[in-house]
């Protein structure tokens, strides 16, 4: 007779700086995701592939219509999740991603936080301007309550909102302020630097590189479709040090190329 089956040993680590490293790449460089949710009626999951984008803290939040099936579902019950991370070359199950487990949250069209998220959006997705204005679109906040990382082969953790998200505190919102104009000088003006910090800095392949968004710890960049991270030597404590971590980023990538 065969004896009591064993219980399965639990196969995820302990989280550690390199998953919360990893977690916050694939969150500020995501521009698509797999959004699972419930049918109403049978309870079903089914799935649907949105665009996506991080605010100042790193919270994702995607478009939608009203008329799509998958908002009807979320206005009954806000439960989803949320997959993360693009397959590269190779096997698609060697490359990362991130599960999120999330309530979702409507955003008022009116509000100061449309009108900012609708240019985080529009950098990532530029094309997406022709429907973000129709009447029947919004954007959707995703309130992540956990998440699974899955890093690759013998590389899988459990990661809490702490573990991936900054507090939205006073230096969000100074940073959340400022951010427009900071990325429309850095890409008009000194267009030069931003290549460089693609090139040289984050060791990106060359292209018309230009900053989509920044926020405490870091930019994302992108040329054509590809998007890129770039994070600061330490992150910000204030709003004022933007401007000189970029003009040092700019020294530092100009001596790297110059050596």
């Amino acid at each position: 007779m065969a004896g009591p089956r064993e219980e399965p040993k639990h196969l995820r680590l302990d989280t550690n700086d390199e998953a919360r490293a990893l977690a916050e790449t694939l969150l500020r460089s995501c521009r698509y995701g797999a959004l699972g949710y419930l049918e109403p009626g049978t309870g079903q999951p089914l799935i649907s592939r949105v665009g996506c984008a991080p605010d100042i803290d790193a919270t994702i939040f995607f478009p939608a219509s009203a008329l799509s099936a998958h908002t009807k579902a979320l206005a009954r019950d806000a439960r989803c999740s949320l997959l993360i991370g693009e397959p590269g070359k190779g096997d698609p199950l060697a490359h990362p991603r991130l599960s999120l487990v999330a309530r979702v949250v409507r955003l008022d069209k009116d509000s100061a936080d449309d009108a900012r998220l609708r240019r985080r959006y529009l950098a990532r997705h530029p094309k997406s301007g022709i429907y973000l204005d129709l009447p029947d679109f919004a954007f959707y906040r995703l309130d992540c309550e956990r998440a699974f990382l899955n890093g690759g082969f013998g590389k899988a953790f459990d990661l809490a909102p702490g573990d991936m998200f900054l507090p939205r505190d006073e230096l969000a919102v100074e940073l959340a302020k400022a951010e427009q104009g900071i990325v429309s000088h850095m890409n008009e003006d000194h267009a030069e630097a931003v290549g460089l910090y693609a090139t040289v800095l984050a060791k990106a392949g060359p292209g018309q590189w230009r900053i989509v968004s920044l926020d405490p710890r870091g930019l994302d960049l992108a040329a054509g479709q590809r998007l890129i991270r770039l994070n600061f030597a330490k992150p910000l404590t204030s709003a004022a040090e933007i401007r000189p971590v970029l003009v040092e980023m700019a020294k530092e990538a100009r001596a790297q190329s110059e050596g």
